[in-house]
Formats: C-alpha cells, structure tokens, sequence
C-alpha cells in the first residue's frame, strides 16, 4: 500500500472515530453527553473532518470520501489511484466504526432500542421516502463537492474552511438523511454493523444502503460538471 493510500485510510478511520463517536456520545443509554443533541452532532462532525484532513491531507489531499475522489477525477483535479482511494476509505470506515464500537460496548450493551444502536454507525432517514432521501443527498454532496473545489480554486489551505462547510451542511441540509454525502462515511461503518457481535442487533437496513452510495457519487458529479462549464 502506497502512502496516500495508508493516510486515505488512517484519515477515513479517524474521521469515522470521532464523527461515529459523537453519535454515539450523544444517543446511546448512560452517557455522559446523551441526549445533548443535534448541534453537537453537527459541530462535532466538521470537527471529525477537520482533524482528519489535518493528519492526512499532507500525504494523500485528504478525501476520505470516495464521492469526493470521483469528483475531483472528473474535474481533472486528480490523476490517483481512484480505486485504491475509494477501497482504503472503505476499509478505514469499517476501522472507525469498529473502534467506536469497541469504545462505547459498555453503552451498546444496556442500550435497549436496536434502531439507536444502527443509528450509531450509518444513516437512518428521518422519514423513509427514497425518493427524497436521494436528492437530500445528491444536493448535500453536491454543495460538499462544489464548495472544494472552489476552496481548492481559491488557494484557500488547510482543512478549515471545509470543516465549516461540513457544520453548515449538518445543521442545515442534516435533518432528512443524516447527511452521510460520503458513501464511506456510510457503507463502511454498515459492513461492521453487520459483522460485529453487537448485543440485541438488528439487521442493517441494506434495502437503505443504495441511496448514501448512489446519492452522493450522483451529487459529486453533477457538481464536477458545473465546475468545468464555469472553468
């Protein structure tokens, strides 16, 4: 595995790490953040991708979002491994969430409701309309992808800036999906959901799983695309 493959990951498994963590801090049984509620999320979250980025955005640009990698290729703003990328955040969204899991197990074990506990690791839409849920996401990844690659057109550094377009995306578009707009983000805490001996389990709501993959890559493209008409 080549460096930026190595930091897609690390970078993906601490995003999933900290991102994971707060939904679980906040709606699992007993703990000291619960019930502390949705602006917690959201800030917590622009703070996950600040710190991820931070760490790997030096080794392989920080997409940790295999929507984001697919953008950028189709802007031709990356000639990478697009495949490697998406597998390594993939696979670091399944560490992260195994982490959180193992971090909170005393809490996922007197948790009582199987549907918070799935809640924990992947998207749950707040009302079940495929439809809706779709575009929630195309237009939440699409702001995501949008916004970078005008910060990147702007020569602004860092992760900061992205990191406040994660919070606005949350606490604006976040209501209706969760906002996964990152098929990683979504899918690999999904796979460990699956595997893990999580007591009192549900299934993991796979007939859901299509809408934050299809979503955001549709988001990230339709982005990509009117960034190249206006450039």
């Amino acid at each position: 595995m080549g460096q930026d493959l190595l930091f897609e990951f690390i970078g993906t498994a601490i995003l999933i790490l900290l991102g994971d963590g707060v939904v679980a801090n906040v709606i699992l049984k007993g703990t000291k953040g619960h019930n502390s509620g949705w602006i917690v999320i959201s800030i917590a979250w622009g703070l996950a991708v600040f710190v991820a980025a931070f760490i790997s955005a030096p080794y392989s640009g920080a997409h940790l979002n295999p929507a984001l990698t697919v953008g950028l290729a189709a802007a031709g703003l990356f000639q990478g491994n697009v495949i490697g990328y998406i597998v390594a955040q993939i696979l670091g969204g399944v560490l992260g969430a195994c982490l959180v899991y193992l971090f909170y197990k005393p809490h996922f074990d007197v948790e009582e409701d199987s549907t918070t506990k799935l809640g924990v690791f992947c998207t749950i839409p707040a009302i079940r309309n495929y439809t809706y849920n779709f575009i929630s996401e195309v237009i939440g990844t699409f702001l995501l992808v949008f916004g970078i690659l005008y910060v990147a057109g702007a020569e602004i550094s860092g992760p900061y800036p992205v990191a406040l377009l994660i919070v606005a995306i949350g606490m604006s578009l976040g209501g209706t999906t969760g906002y996964a707009i990152n098929p990683a983000r979504d899918l690999g805490p999904r796979i460990a959901h699956a595997i893990l001996p999580i007591k009192g389990k549900r299934d993991s709501d796979w007939a859901y799983s299509w809408v934050p993959i299809l979503g955001p890559f549709t988001g990230a493209l339709l982005a990509s695309g009117l960034f190249l008409i206006l450039n």
